[in-house]
């Protein structure tokens, strides 16, 4: 490769823009060219993320469609929910490759995305085009592509833990609970009430139950594998901790299986995919064993008393739920190696 990729970030100044950066700056084969932000244009990036003091000196640059397009050639917007989906359409009609880390390419139906958003849509014509890049399952369809929705930390922890059961027909699909627990930067760097110290510290409690916006990513992602409609109970809750999402799924088995069946259901499934790690027999996976990862660590168990599948699944939700994912996706785009620049490992204790 005789030039690097010259790549933007559109809204650095929350947790998923500065942990794409993080990741972007040691990649061997892509170069930051322009970090920008509409709400701080001008302002050293340093001014709200000291850590990067020194790293990465140049200032913001204002969120102009023209100037971004002589810099780069991929721009990564994370966004809010709702400003990408104005936003992206003109990067792509600009010439440049996207990858949209927010929510509004990834549900196909327009209706239901203002539905469980509540925000105008984008038009049709590019939430058809983007690609859903669970990197693992649709990797074939990211490669090549110039336009990409990067899944939710949510879906992407229930799904990798889901979808081989779901695709082998061995669980009732109708049976389906999600159990997930997030840390706080999965809520972002604004503020409120419920994500203040004294709120979050030693509490633990739910959230959106029964309405949070993943939901309908999920249906659509398993209905997609399954060939049929599936619909799904999903609990959220947040815990007092900074990184990590814990999901724990329960189905019944259509039919009798071992644990040791389900591994090897899944370690066939995943082969060759370096970023899912299988758990042997007995052992169950645990948030701090990615963190700052972008793995995904998946473990089981089988209640032959109830008939019924437990699957554990762990990610980070800044990096397997966001960054590292889209840099995956970014490197399956460009026709390089998936993990290419994401094989650090995670960082413990």
């Amino acid at each position: 490769m005789n030039a690097r990729l010259r790549v933007a970030v559109i809204g650095s100044t929350g947790y998923g823009g500065v942990e794409l950066i993080r990741f972007l700056l040691k990649h061997p084969n892509a170069e930051v060219v322009s970090v920008v932000s509409s709400s701080s244009p001008g302002v050293p990036i340093s001014d709200g993320y000291p850590h990067l003091s020194e790293i990465l000196p140049d200032r913001l640059d204002p969120l102009d469609i023209a100037l971004i397009r002589k810099k780069a050639d991929l721009v990564f917007t994370a966004t809010p929910s709702g400003v990408a989906a104005e936003l992206a359409p003109q990067l792509i009609r600009a010439g440049l490759k996207v990858i949209d880390l927010s929510g509004d390419f990834r549900l196909k139906s327009a209706a239901l995305y203002e539905r469980w958003y509540k925000h105008k849509p984008a038009p049709d014509e590019y939430l058809a085009k983007a690609v859903y890049g669970l990197a693992e399952v649709f990797g074939a369809d990211v490669q090549g592509a110039d336009f990409v929705s990067n899944p939710g930390c949510y879906p992407t922890s229930a799904l990798l833990g889901l979808i081989p059961a779901v695709s082998a027909g061995w669980i009732d699909r109708k049976s389906i609970i999600i159990d997930a627990k997030s840390g706080v930067s999965g809520a972002g760097r604004g503020l409120s009430l419920d994500r203040h110290f004294s709120e979050v510290n030693e509490n633990f409690s739910a959230y959106k139950v029964n309405r949070h916006q993943h939901i309908p990513e999920i249906e659509q992602t398993l209905a997609r594998v399954a060939g049929e409609e599936i619909t799904v109970t999903f609990t959220t809750h947040l815990v007092p901790m900074t990184r990590g999402i814990m999901t724990t799924m329960y189905a019944n088995l259509r039919e009798p299986r071992s644990e040791d069946e389900l591994i090897a259901l899944y370690r066939q499934y995943y082969e060759g995919r370096p970023f899912v790690r299988v758990r042997d027999k007995g052992k169950w996976p645990a948030t701090k064993e990615v963190w700052g990862s972008n793995y995904c660590d998946i473990g089981f168990s089988v209640d032959e008393r109830t008939g019924r599948l437990t699957v554990i699944s762990v990610i980070d939700n800044l990096v397997k739920g966001a960054a590292g994912q889209a840099i995956q996706n970014m490197n399956l785009m460009m026709g390089w190696d998936e993990a290419t620049g994401l094989t650090d490992a995670p960082v413990y204790p």
